[in-house]
């Protein structure tokens, strides 16, 4: 037999490591005792040893963390720790996707204004976080306390800096949404739905009084369309009769510049124009011709460049209308003419989609529920990704690499971190 020292090295220390073990007698006479006792020990190989995926109850995962701020190829690490069996109205999760955001990257940077607490929860020689505010998972355990939750559902965060970029996780049934219907739904498409659907929804739906009666007869106006919150403001617009002038950087060819254009035009965009084209002279007429000579009033900007940019979009705007900036990748700060705020009364605004879905968990819960109907229904969909396969056997310095990546130029589309589970 084994030793009890060996039993209680793994049930006596839910937050460190659950033992390893290789393919040994040692092994084999741990696999029958947890048989006689009735508690199952699930394995897989990993370079030639079984790794425990349970063993009297407890789950290994892997986390990507960091102990300190900086760029993720200095700071983030796999750590490698154990989770208990759930109690209460605890659940155990296992990870379907997981989308590589901007405000994921600048979290890590310590230049974001929401900072997940460092903790040792985990097991990590120093305080730690968890990187990463979206994601889809699966709930494979739930405590005998749960009471929305049964295992196979899927689930989201309710709130951000809960740690998505993790193979299992254990949380508390109050901190998730419940998707309510999975049917005809992806992973990929439940994981990136709370972040950049629910901005370009909220923003269309809370800053601008549309008078609905004239659908089809007035617009909005954004740069970044071909971002995460720009198509999908795209696709809600066209849902809700509203046209759209969408702002894209030029890219490397004109044909590729031009297949872009394309592409947001089948998304439903009314008209494409490039950040020249926004900056030129000439852009006061095209606003000119497609807005009937200005009989359909632009009534909402937003903005998730800054500089330059976001000054030509409130310059296109009608009286008594809306810019909202939700974000500023120019790095440059918002410059406006005094005579726009004088002249033309116009309202200008900031919204985080963190804080707003902090402060209105509900109504977070029910913009989630309207675009995945839209997205069910063949009306939404999904945005480019790059996906990253995540395994266990996947090594750290890959998935670092792939995070350090989303900070390059151009891409083909949003990194994704897709966990192949093989539990």
């Amino acid at each position: 037999m084994f030793s009890c020292s060996l039993i209680r090295s793994v049930i006596g220390n839910p937050g460190g490591y659950a033992p390893s073990f290789c393919k040994t007698d040692t092994a084999s006479r741990l696999v029958s005792a947890s048989k006689q006792h009735g508690r199952g020990a699930s394995h897989r190989t990993l370079n030639g040893c079984r790794r425990w995926i349970s063993v009297y109850g407890y789950t290994q995962s892997k986390a990507l963390v960091y102990s300190r701020y900086g760029e993720p190829k200095d700071v983030l690490q796999l750590h490698k720790h154990s989770i208990s069996p759930p109690h209460g109205t605890q659940v155990n999760l296992r990870l379907l996707a997981a989308p590589l955001n901007p405000a994921d990257v600048n979290q890590i940077q310590g230049v974001y204004p929401s900072k997940p607490p460092f903790q040792t929860t985990l097991g990590t020689r120093e305080p730690s976080a968890v990187a990463g505010n979206e994601g889809a998972f699966e709930v494979i355990a739930t405590g005998s306390g749960a009471k929305n939750l049964s295992k196979g559902d899927w689930v989201v965060m309710k709130q951000t800096g809960q740690g998505t970029w993790r193979t299992h996780a254990q949380m508390d049934e109050s901190q998730l949404i419940k998707i309510e219907n999975k049917e005809g739904l992806t992973p990929l498409q439940i994981s990136t739905v709370s972040v950049n659907p629910v901005t370009a929804y909220r923003m269309i739906k809370d800053f601008c009084n549309w008078d609905w009666m004239r659908a089809g007869e007035e617009w909005l106006i954004q740069n970044g369309a071909n971002s995460g919150v720009g198509r999908a403001t795209i696709q809600l617009a066209r849902e809700w009769g509203i046209k759209t002038i969408n702002v894209v950087r030029e890219r490397k060819t004109s044909e590729e510049t031009e297949a872009l254009k394309r592409e947001l035009r089948d998304l439903g965009a009314t008209a494409v124009v490039t950040e020249a084209e926004l900056l030129s002279g000439e852009f006061r007429s095209t606003v000119h011709e497609l807005t009937r000579k200005g009989k359909e009033p632009i009534r909402l900007a937003l903005n998730c460049v800054g500089g330059k940019s976001a000054t030509a979009l409130a310059k296109t705007l009608a009286p008594g209308s809306h810019l909202v900036t939700y974000g500023a990748m120019s790095k440059q700060p918002v410059s406006l003419p005094s005579g726009l705020l004088i002249f033309k009364n116009l309202v200008f605004d900031g919204f985080w989609v963190s804080k707003w879905g902090d402060k209105n968990p509900q109504l977070k819960e029910n913009t989630i529920n309207d675009v995945l109907q839209l997205t069910r229904s063949g009306r939404f969909k999904d945005i480019p990704v790059e996906e990253l396969k995540w395994s266990w056997d996947t090594d750290g310095s890959e998935l670092v690499a792939g995070v350090q990546e989303t900070l390059s130029g151009y891409r083909g589309g949003k990194g994704l971190l897709k966990y192949e589970s093989q539990d």
